[in-house]
């Protein structure tokens, strides 16, 4: 299915602001990608539930992206629909020892919420440059912390538009992992459980953990966080610098200088060139180290 027969479906539908062949170099922090068919930014539920009992009728396929930060669209682009949840869906709510969030908020904005009000657990968030929803599709975690430490539950659209709450033990959590990566739902809104903390010192940590990044991650250059999973009792960085990788060029791309588990974008990269480094990587790392390391970014999309 094609753009103009996403058309025909979808022009007199209400779902939120369409775009058609949309470059999704547009809405990654790679500043890569190919177009997709069609691109919406709904600000209501309801949207979504059209958006997804549409896609079921007919047999179109979709994806739901937030920030684009842990993401590579291939160059082809992207076939069917793609919704994308950022500031068009991102309230947020403080109630007791509680924080609710909607899945298009950035989990740094979110943590920052949860620490301005006294409330600690989330403090590890605030090195996840993604959104909320992408935090607990994927177990987002740093810093000794994951998602799943702190979610009791997520509200989520399923495939015939209905919603549903799930609690923290239906999405079967594991590194990098939830359920939700396996089939097709959107993640509405997540509501986590906080304790009382002291602002000034949560602050202070956050503040050491920035501060590190500045200086050992390149984030000056479009990138999307780490690449490569981190293999049991070591740092995919540490194995990928130790193989002589730092600083190798494939096209417009570059295994980064300053973190070996970055790759940037430094002249106009393609996903193809992204592409080439990641397999260049795994192979020296594989024929050196004997492990084979595994993607942390979601690739989507055509060659």
């Amino acid at each position: 299915m094609n753009s103009k027969e996403l058309q025909t479906i979808f022009h007199r539908l209400d779902v939120g602001s369409v775009s058609y062949d949309e470059p999704m170099s547009k809405h990654t922090t790679w500043k890569i990608g190919g177009p997709a068919d069609m691109l919406v930014i709904p600000s209501e539920i309801s949207h979504l539930q059209l958006l997804a009992s549409t896609c079921a009728e007919h047999q179109i396929p979709w994806m739901v992206v937030g920030r684009g930060s842990n993401l590579l669209v291939k160059d082809g682009g992207i076939r069917g629909v793609v919704i994308k949840l950022s500031d068009n869906f991102a309230n947020v709510s403080v109630a007791g020892n509680q924080l609710t969030a909607q899945a298009g908020r950035s989990f740094v904005s979110a943590a920052n919420t949860a620490i301005r009000n006294g409330l600690q657990g989330l403090e590890f968030a605030t090195g996840i440059p993604g959104t909320v929803g992408g935090a607990v599709m994927m177990n987002a975690g740093a810093h000794g912390g994951e998602t799943r430490d702190v979610l009791i539950s997520a509200d989520i659209v399923e495939e015939d538009g209905s919603i549903r709450t799930l609690q923290n033990r239906d999405l079967q959590f594991a590194y990098r992992y939830s359920i939700l990566k396996d089939c097709p739902r959107i993640v509405v809104q997540a509501t986590f459980q906080l304790q009382p903390g002291n602002t000034e010192e949560m602050q202070k940590k956050v503040r050491g953990w920035t501060k590190r990044r500045q200086t050992t991650q390149p984030l000056q250059l479009p990138n999307c966080g780490s690449v490569f999973r981190n293999p049991e009792n070591t740092h995919a960085g540490f194995l990928i610098e130790q193989s002589g990788l730092k600083g190798t060029v494939i096209g417009g791309a570059q295994i980064s200088e300053l973190h070996g588990n970055f790759i940037v974008n430094v002249n106009h990269a393609k996903a193809a060139d992204v592409l080439a480094l990641i397999e260049l990587v795994q192979t020296t790392v594989h024929n050196r180290h004997g492990i084979t390391l595994i993607p942390e970014v979601r690739i989507v999309g055509e060659d």
